[in-house]
């Protein structure tokens, strides 16, 4: 059976030894079954998803090990025989729900190191395994021990700055991907899947297990679950429904070219070369009238009727304030697709 993942991990533990994070600068996707038999015969594993810590001595010999096999791992494990800081080699050997905080790392870490697409891997339970941490600029710092380590930071001449407490860190951090620019770093969860191309503007934010598919302008917010198509554009405080914040089970989406104009928002997923206008918020039980290609009314549908199709552009009636769809379909075929399974 092919492994599912694996990687080494540098991480931080709080005064008990608990993980509060990991960083995996080379995780691998369906590892060669060499790099998985040396995790065997050097550290011990007998499969399974599995957090092994280790010491100098075992990543010495776990290098030695997977040198045939991957040579780029080997000499990752031997720098990391000079840590500080706790290591961790991390397998999972399937994509079960995670059971500790390095595999929940590891997973969050396939996604921006665009190794898996979002709704790609398992993330069943990640909130109870993520501990809620303060992210410092000397790193993350157990929300229990952080008074201490204030004070003797000042005892030290120094200041200890608190960037954020959350259970994700921010996705820089960790991992830059390749091709993108995002103006305000803060506003990436790692766990975010960037597209090559993808501009992310100061008010743009990407939530983790979401994100673009190529080149696209963000300058809104992207929810936990949301995943935008190639081309598209987020205007200014525009907004996207996610899973964790009211959207229910339905999973979100934007087609590739799409607009969605500033402080505008969607509660259903839209197909390709979809527009909602400035300000305008269509969620699944928004009224909408369907127009003809002569602007006379065909029918009045709810918003859920028209997820995922294309070609479609939502409007607000200036006058009557009533949301109004267009398409460069005609609005009777429109009509006809609607109803084709009644």
């Amino acid at each position: 059976m092919t492994t599912f993942a694996i990687a080494i991990g540098v991480g931080t533990h709080n005064s008990k030894g608990e993980w509060l994070e990991v960083f995996y600068q080379k995780p691998l996707l369906n590892p060669a079954d060499g790099i998985v038999e040396a995790a065997r015969s050097a550290l011990g594993y007998t499969g399974g998803n599995e957090a092994i810590s280790v010491n100098s001595d075992q990543l010495s010999t776990f290098a030695s090990a997977v040198e045939g096999a991957d040579s780029e791992q080997a000499k990752l494990a031997r720098a990391c025989t000079e840590s500080k800081r706790p290591v961790v080699v991390t397998i999972l050997e399937s994509d079960d729900q995670a059971s500790s905080t390095p595999e929940v790392y590891l997973k969050l870490h396939l996604l921006s190191h665009r190794l898996v697409k979002p709704h790609g891997v398992n993330l069943a339970g990640i909130f109870g395994l993520l501990p809620n941490v303060a992210w410092t600029n000397k790193g993350a710092i157990d929300l229990n021990e952080l008074a201490d380590a204030q004070l003797q930071a000042r005892i030290e001449g120094e200041l200890l700055s608190v960037n954020s407490v959350d259970k994700f860190p921010r996705m820089t951090d960790y991992v830059v991907p390749a091709g993108v620019r995002i103006a305000h770093t803060a506003r990436v969860r790692l766990g975010a899947y960037i597209g090559e191309g993808t501009t992310i503007m100061h008010e743009g934010f990407v939530n983790f297990n979401a994100g673009t598919m190529g080149v696209s302008m963000v300058e809104g917010r992207i929810s936990a679950g949301v995943v935008v198509g190639d081309g598209s554009d987020l205007g200014g405080g525009c907004s996207t429904m996610g899973t964790l914040s009211g959207g229910g089970n339905i999973i979100i989406s934007v087609g590739e070219k799409c607009l969605l104009g500033a402080n505008a928002g969607i509660g259903i997923p839209l197909g390709d070369r979809c527009t909602v206008e400035a300000g305008l918020y269509v969620t699944a039980g928004t009224k909408i009238q369907v127009l003809d290609d002569q602007k006379n009314i065909v029918e009045t549908v709810k918003g859920r009727d028209l997820a995922g199709k294309s070609d479609l552009l939502f409007r607000r009636d200036s006058i009557t304030g009533a949301v109004q769809c267009v398409t460069n379909k005609s609005a009777i075929a429109l009509n006809e697709e609607l109803h084709a399974n009644n």
